[in-house]
């Protein structure tokens, strides 16, 4: 990105934190940009008139400019509501923030992985299965950053799944048949379909995209992982 100003950017703040006194250093992912970081100079005062608009699961307007890589924001309004997400949501709502940084590089655009982030906070705020809508949104960022996974063939052995068959995650492979395999064939296959898991396909999917997330992330830690298994785990 040059100097040129930009205007009104639809945009998500995907984390943020404290800059010297009274100011913030925010992360945001935007429509036309991708993950951009931006100075807030002075929003942290009592007085600002920015302070209460500047909040995560807020679809903001965004104008930034400036040459470095850390650009400074020159104006911003709320575009719509802030998702009103609770418990669990809330929490699966940072781990998205957080899979986003971690999957997309600084200042590539990537449009459809915002449409993908704001329909997935929808879905957080409206279902009741917030675990089925996390696995999908993971494996279609996976898929917007350039990691997509075949869940309909066993690309070791050149065969399509098949219901009732079990199989793994290979590091560098991919779906591959195994007799002991701990995901069946009808998971891997709703999956691929966006159908609806059930109890069982859910505890398989989420051992399936834990394990496809930690090959790609190769020893990085999602802090929010441990927060959102803690929180879960109270629930249940």
């Amino acid at each position: 990105m040059n100097d040129r100003v930009v205007l009104l950017q639809p945009a998500f703040i995907l984390q943020h934190r404290k800059y010297r006194e009274s100011s913030l250093i925010m992360d945001v992912l935007t429509h036309d940009y991708g993950v951009v970081t931006i100075l807030a100079k002075g929003v942290r005062k009592k007085k600002s008139a920015f302070a209460g608009v500047l909040m995560p699961f807020s679809e903001l307007r965004l104008s930034f400019q400036g040459k470095s890589d850390l650009k400074v924001m020159t104006a911003v309004e709320l575009m719509n509501q802030r998702a009103a997400l609770q418990g669990v949501a809330l929490f699966c709502g940072f781990y998205a923030n957080e899979l986003v940084c971690h999957f997309l590089h600084k200042y590539d655009p990537h449009p459809e992985v915002y449409c993908l982030y704001r329909h997935c906070l929808q879905q957080l705020m409206n279902a009741t299965d917030v675990e089925q809508t996390l696995r999908f949104f993971e494996l279609k960022l996976l898929a917007f950053a350039g990691y997509a996974l075949t869940l309909t063939h066993d690309t070791k052995h050149d065969v399509p799944v098949r219901p009732g068959g079990r199989y793994i995650f290979e590091k560098g492979v991919g779906i591959t048949a195994n007799q002991e395999g701990y995901i069946d064939g009808t998971t891997l296959l709703a999956l691929a379909e966006k159908g609806k898991l059930n109890r069982q396909a859910l505890f398989e999917a989420k051992r399936l995209m834990r394990q496809v997330l930690d090959d790609q992330l190769q020893g990085r830690v999602l802090k929010s992982r441990t927060v959102l298994a803690k929180v879960i785990k109270q629930l249940q």
